[in-house]
């Protein structure tokens, strides 16, 4: 290969991507606009499946990220009957997920990436100053003249830092998630407290996130309900979201991935953990590649990852739809399926391992 790789974007992804590609025998470069490090201020908190710790152990960075195990997920909806518990040992691995920092997986690669020696451009915005058989965009909005496909929820997302709040009995490696009319409420487990993502209408979100701490709590019990007891919280942050996905990740002699290729809602939290599978396949395709550019290498990538892209996209706008309405009959029927995953064992293993391993768990 005559030149490098050339990923655009220096955060997790881009990160990711360069050192697997240097597992593959692939050289890279990354450039990014920001300076070296910024990445790790990222104050967001993941939800990482247990395929993407796999993931991240093949890479050489798990061991030196904090995180808290995700041991069971409890799926609830407000208004009726109906629920479902998802459990680690069930599926016969240490942990569902993971919930950690953003900022700490970054430091973690970062540091990674500093050993291998691997370079980064930082403070630089004009990839056209380097050659490169294949450029790839890891960091980004989807540029509005791509074939894109959107879908503006109207909600936004108020969320809590990490260890952001308390309870009065500990968490045992919970999570939860419960839908409701206004969208759903997550609990992370994450140290010894939870870390918070609740959904809302666009319209609320500045008024929710300036509550006083008592009067965002009291609306986060109300929403959450009474199983878990919630007693303290740190200062919020809102974020928009929304669907936007570009229905082609390739292109002539460049690839799109993380936020570059899709942005999904936070639901079920799949986002990190699909960019990772693609990476992970990217950099498998590429292994070995004379011409990493070559258009019929990038149609085989495209063509690989289409069904786990295309169902986890689908999954996830499907849950967000299905779920947040008060139309009688749908809460009904989400209430009789949630019933029907916690008494039917195959049906709950078959989500439990798609969360986990994307198409790959079918």
């Amino acid at each position: 290969m005559n030149e490098p790789v050339l990923i655009i974007g220096g955060g997790p992804a881009g990160m990711a991507l360069a050192l697997a590609l240097h597992r593959g025998g692939v050289a890279s470069r990354i450039v990014d606009a920001r300076p070296r490090g910024a990445a790790k201020r990222d104050a967001r908190i993941l939800a990482l499946s247990h395929g993407s710790r796999l993931s991240l152990e093949m890479l050489g960075v798990w061991k030196d990220i904090p995180h808290t195990p995700i041991t069971t997920i409890h799926v609830s909806h407000a208004g009726g009957l109906g629920r479902t518990l998802i459990r680690a040992e069930e599926e016969d691995v240490p942990a569902l997920g993971y919930v950690l920092a953003a900022g700490d997986l970054a430091a973690a690669l970062d540091a990674a990436l500093a050993r291998i020696g691997i370079e980064y451009f930082g403070n630089t915005s004009a990839p056209e100053h380097f050659d490169a058989l294949l450029t790839v965009h890891a960091e980004g909005r989807i540029e509005a003249d791509a074939d894109i496909r959107t879908h503006d929820y109207g909600q936004h997302a108020v969320i809590c830092m990490a260890g952001a709040i308390s309870t009065i009995a500990p968490h045992r490696g919970v999570a939860w998630e419960r839908f409701t009319p206004a969208g759903p409420v997550a609990l992370l487990p994450c140290k010894d407290e939870y870390a918070v993502v609740l959904t809302c209408p666009a319209a609320d979100s500045e008024r929710i996130a300036a509550l006083d701490d008592a009067g965002f709590l009291d609306l986060l019990q109300q929403r959450f309900g009474s199983r878990v007891t919630l007693t303290r919280t740190s200062p919020r942050l809102v974020y928009p979201l929304g669907l936007r996905v570009r229905r082609q990740p390739v292109g002539v002699r460049a690839v799109w991935i993380g936020n570059a290729a899709q942005t999904l809602h936070p639901v079920a939290g799949q986002g990190f953990n699909l960019a990772l599978r693609d990476i992970m396949d990217l950099a498998d395709t590429l292994t070995d590649a004379l011409d990493p550019g070559d258009s019929a290498l990038l149609t085989r990538y495209a063509a690989r990852r289409r069904l786990d892209r295309g169902s986890t996209i689908g999954f996830t706008d499907t849950l967000v739809r299905l779920f947040s309405n008060t139309i009688p009959p749908l809460l009904h029927a989400r209430g009789a399926g949630l019933l029907a995953l916690d008494l039917f064992p195959p049906a709950r293993s078959f989500l439990a391992r798609r969360m986990m391993f994307g198409a790959r768990g079918w």
